[in-house]
């Protein structure tokens, strides 16, 4: 990370010294990111309890999951932006705050209206609370190993937090009842909220005040949520009937007209200068294709090792944990120590490559595999590669930022995320299904079958958009954090000082 360029007249004077406080205040604030990427998985174990306690239809099933994708998704560039005016600090907090009682909302519903709206304000708090975490971090650890060991513990999060929240889901819905799913995030939320509120930095009082772009929130909220809304019929109605492919089309030309109002805009909601940066640019486009893939493995190894192997929800979680572990293992031991001495692409382009490896090793399942020989294997060599390189692709999402920026660009981060994950949900669904219904036609009465070789052909394709990403980090990444002959650090912020809130 670049050392803060000279102060100027426009903005506020850079901080040379570190960030007080800084280690344990990482610890609560990525305990609260913690809360919002569990609940991405824990209600998925959770869901058959929920339907059968509260008496929904398998149609209304989708949208306690997609409720909180759709606000969440749509809401995050809004976040963003909000962060950069109100100040990253009190956002968290808000956000924090907010995603806590929204659960305790949905963990004491009594009707399914109820659970989904709860869901969906957790969408929106978290649309807060996520791009203020990275936001945080961006300007709290500046130098290059202190930010390389942060931004591995926010990886491992995010590589181990969906199995995590598998393996939680089906303890607490097993010991206690779907509801502490939900309410749990209540004990998180008090303690990420009271550490937060005592150990992050204050807010920055001479913070440049600007308006929010409304035509342009307006615009990139309504094109995510209808893009994304239109994703998730796919799996269902198909790629070609109306449900999704009217969404998907009005989304995209929200989404136009939000790209063409920014470049007039006198306060744009994403400036584009955030985009035009080739490594956050290069960042965003690899974090989203490896996040279809990723999302691919959970979804068809959970109803494989349920529906196929039998596993209870406990055992299933229990499974996901080696990959957590192999994540949080390259995310803290291995990236951190190389990603000070080797340029960024030399980490990702591999890294994805290795995961691409783990989930080639995942299509030879059969309905008559062994975990420990075919399931195990390739999940840790996957949470090996992902760990390693999902580690700079987040710092670099927000890397040579200026500070009013950095809470979009760490929204950013997240959006091609939250899009990513809608892609993969609805494409490798899809193909999976199609696979499936093909196979039936040719071997009939072998259902089990037909399914195992769904979720095959499925896992394939999720290998090959991993390698797709490989491919990206290692054209568009030029980032190289060792310091070139004559100067003190190789990158510097878009031409303004660095600053804390």
């Amino acid at each position: 990370m670049s050392a803060p360029s000279a102060p100027s007249s426009s903005g506020p004077a850079p901080i040379s010294a570190p960030v007080p406080g800084r280690w344990t205040a990482l610890f609560f604030i990525c305990l609260a990111q913690l809360m919002v990427v569990l609940d991405v998985t824990v209600m998925n174990i959770a869901l058959p309890s929920v339907q059968h306690d509260l008496g929904f239809s398998d149609g209304s099933r989708q949208w306690v999951i997609t409720a909180y994708s759709l606000t969440f998704g749509g809401l995050l560039l809004l976040g963003g932006r909000l962060a950069d005016l109100w100040g990253h600090k009190r956002t968290l907090l808000a956000g924090v705050v907010g995603f806590a009682a929204a659960s305790a909302l949905g963990g004491a519903a009594l009707n399914t209206g109820m659970l989904i709206g709860a869901r969906a304000l957790q969408g929106v708090f978290g649309a807060m609370l996520v791009p203020a975490v990275l936001s945080l971090m961006s300007v709290m650890f500046t130098d290059t190993k202190e930010r390389a060991k942060a931004f591995g513990v926010f990886g491992a999060l995010s590589g181990g937090g969906a199995a995590i929240g598998l393996m939680l889901g089906g303890v607490l819905t097993q010991a206690l009842n779907w509801r502490w799913t939900l309410l749990i995030n209540i004990f998180f939320g008090v303690i990420a909220a009271a550490g937060a509120l005592r150990t992050l930095p204050d807010p920055a009082r001479d913070r440049p005040r600007s308006r929010l772009d409304v035509p342009g929130v307006l615009l990139a909220s309504a094109g995510l949520v209808g893009f994304v809304y239109g994703l998730s019929h796919a799996s269902e109605d198909g790629w070609k009937s109306a449900a999704t492919l009217g969404p998907i089309c009005a989304g995209l030309v929200l989404l136009a007209a939000f790209a063409g109002w920014q470049m007039r805009a006198k306060s744009p909601l994403l400036p584009l200068r955030v985009l035009a940066d080739r490594n956050r640019g290069g960042a965003y486009l690899a974090v989203g294709l490896a996040v279809i893939g990723n999302f691919g493995m959970y979804l068809f190894l959970t109803y494989y090792l349920q529906t196929v192997l039998g596993l209870s929800p406990v055992q299933t979680g229990a499974g996901f944990l080696p990959i957590a572990a192999a994540s949080v293992f390259a995310s803290t031991r291995i990236g951190p120590r190389l990603a000070p001495r080797l340029p960024a692409r030399a980490l990702m382009g591999p890294g994805f490559l290795v995961a691409a490896g783990g989930l080639l090793i995942l299509t030879r399942i059969t309905p008559h595999s062994s975990y420990w020989a075919i399931v195990l294997p390739g999940m840790l060599v996957t949470g090996l590669g992902l760990g390693t390189a999902l580690m700079p692709a987040f710092s670099l999402g927000t890397l040579g930022a200026r500070p009013e920026d950095a809470g979009i660009a760490s929204a950013m981060v997240n959006t091609s995320q939250q899009v990513g994950g809608a892609i993969g949900t609805a494409l490798l669904n899809t193909l999976a299904a199609s696979s499936t219904a093909t196979y039936i036609g040719g071997h009939r009465g072998q259902r089990t079958e037909a399914l195992v070789h769904g979720y095959s052909t499925a896992l394939w394709w999720a290998a090959g958009i991993l390698t797709l990403a490989a491919l990206a980090a290692t054209l568009l990444i030029t980032h190289d954090p060792r310091p070139r002959p004559g100067t003190a650090q190789p990158h510097t912020p878009d031409k303004a000082p660095a600053t804390h809130n």
